[in-house]
């Protein structure tokens, strides 16, 4: 196993909640399930440790805790983001890609399974990032979307919510398509401002139930 897939199955064991937040980990103790000796697995969570995912714990490692805090940060930062993404990418995207946007986010499936949804949406705001033109954006983007991704997760789990998920995905690319720029950047601050105030009303208000799922909250 090269030392990227092993950092790309424990990232995906952590992002998919199989790894809880607050979990213990031991180099160790994670060497039967992933086939892999010490080295390259205390290497693959140093990188996950950049990444924010997971963090020390003393000579072991821990996945890292949910944090309100920080979730409501990352929020307030996606809207400073996503609305300069919305702007240079009304300037310096072609027709052509915008109207790929659109397609991309029409293609999304209300009924698909939760993560499907999760990756359309995924796919469908570094695709804005990418339209920009402007690379600090686009990696702004993959590592704000990385951090937020286990809450992201828990918010697909229902219906409602990947229906406006792809909703408001739809009436973005809509209005960039149509030059509304102004529109546009309104309608993805409603999106992002409006997912991440559910989020964190759902996490505080379901302290217990994640907790009773073994997610640890800072």
């Amino acid at each position: 196993m090269t030392d990227d897939s092993l950092h790309g199955r424990l990232r995906s064991a952590i992002l998919s909640l199989e790894l809880t937040p607050g979990q213990r980990l031991s180099e160790r103790g994670l060497e039967p399930d992933f086939g892999a000796s010490r080295t390259p697995i205390r290497a693959a969570l140093m990188r996950l440790e950049s990444e924010g995912l997971v963090q020390r714990d003393g000579r072991n490692w821990l996945v890292s805790p949910l944090n309100l805090d920080e979730i409501r940060n990352l929020y307030e930062f996606r809207e400073v983001l996503e609305s300069g993404a919305v702007r240079l990418a009304a300037e310096h995207a072609s027709p052509r890609d915008l109207k790929a946007l659109a397609e991309l986010a029409g293609s999304s499936d209300d009924a698909a399974p939760p993560e499907h949804t999760l990756d359309a949406g995924t796919s469908f705001h570094l695709t804005l990032a990418r339209l920009s033109g402007n690379g600090f954006v686009l990696d702004a983007m993959q590592s704000t979307l990385t951090r937020l991704y286990r809450t992201r997760w828990l918010e697909v789990q229902s219906a409602d919510s990947r229906e406006r998920a792809n909703r408001e995905h739809t009436a973005i690319a809509n209005a960039l398509v149509a030059g509304n720029v102004t529109g546009a950047e309104l309608a993805i601050l409603e999106h992002v401002r409006g997912t991440g105030q559910r989020l964190a009303d759902s996490v505080t208000s379901d302290r217990l139930g994640l907790r009773a799922r073994g997610m640890a909250l800072d």
